[in-house]
């Protein structure tokens, strides 16, 4: 019998076009892990009735079992509700994922938690394209689930999901260099349809700092769940390093 690759599956925001692509590429050398993707309904990102409710269990639950056909051996919401409806909102439809198929399940803001206990990290900036009502509430998170204090905040004021993948990278460097200004334990880019993470090792070398983007954090967890090596993924972030976190600035 062939022995298959360990597989990841993704519950993914319906408008996001950056997370498949990238998440595809970060696994191309690891020849003994694959991504599968399920998609439900996201359009925008607010904290209007109408966007809120589209983070209802259900639909999402939905995706999770036709992941489970596939027999995945994690499931991740490789998106970031949880900042803003709660982290234990998270914690809720993993259990509930769990329940409904028998896979163990994570999230992006979980996984992000994951690595901020796992580096020490104490405070972080955060940069997203969102509203600043949402990055309050993110901050608010971080500093009620796992005591992390958010030191500066910056974001694009903007809802439309899908304009989120169009921001041009000279703007998300221009908020990285704003904040990476004052010092900090890492910096925390939120939003699975935000491009920054593409120049992640750029802006590492760069800027001297740690980020703990949405996207490689959810791998770095589902790799650890799975009882993989992370540090044989390369190029994506100092967070895959097993050692010392240490930012190459050569």
């Amino acid at each position: 019998m062939r022995t298959e690759p360990k597989k990841i599956g993704m519950l993914t925001p319906s408008s996001n076009t950056v997370l498949e692509p990238i998440c595809m590429e970060m696994v191309r050398e690891l020849p003994n892990v694959t991504c599968h993707f399920s998609r439900f309904e996201v359009t925008k990102i607010s904290l209007e009735d109408e966007a809120l409710a589209q983070f209802d269990f259900e639909p999402m639950l939905q995706a999770a079992e036709l992941l489970a056909h596939a027999e995945v051996d994690v499931i991740a919401w490789n998106g970031t509700s949880g900042g803003w409806l709660g982290f234990d909102v998270d914690v809720k439809l993993c259990k509930k994922i769990e329940e409904r198929t028998g896979i163990p399940a994570t999230t992006s803001m979980l996984s992000q938690v994951e690595a901020f206990k796992a580096h020490n990290i104490k405070n972080i900036h955060l940069v997203t394209p969102y509203i600043s009502e949402i990055n309050t509430l993110i901050a608010e998170q971080y500093q009620q689930y796992c005591d992390i204090e958010t030191l500066q905040a910056r974001g694009l004021g903007q809802t439309v999901n899908r304009s989120f993948s169009q921001v041009a990278d000279e703007k998300i460097e221009a908020m990285i260099q704003e904040v990476a200004e004052e010092q900090v334990d890492g910096i925390s880019m939120v939003c699975t349809n935000f491009p920054g993470i593409t120049k992640v090792d750029y802006y590492e070398k760069k800027y001297g700092i740690i980020i703990y983007d949405t996207i490689n954090t959810l791998l770095w967890q589902c790799l650890r769940m799975m009882g993989q090596e992370t540090d044989t993924v390369k190029g994506w972030g100092g967070i895959f390093h097993t050692g010392p976190l240490v930012v190459n600035n050569s």
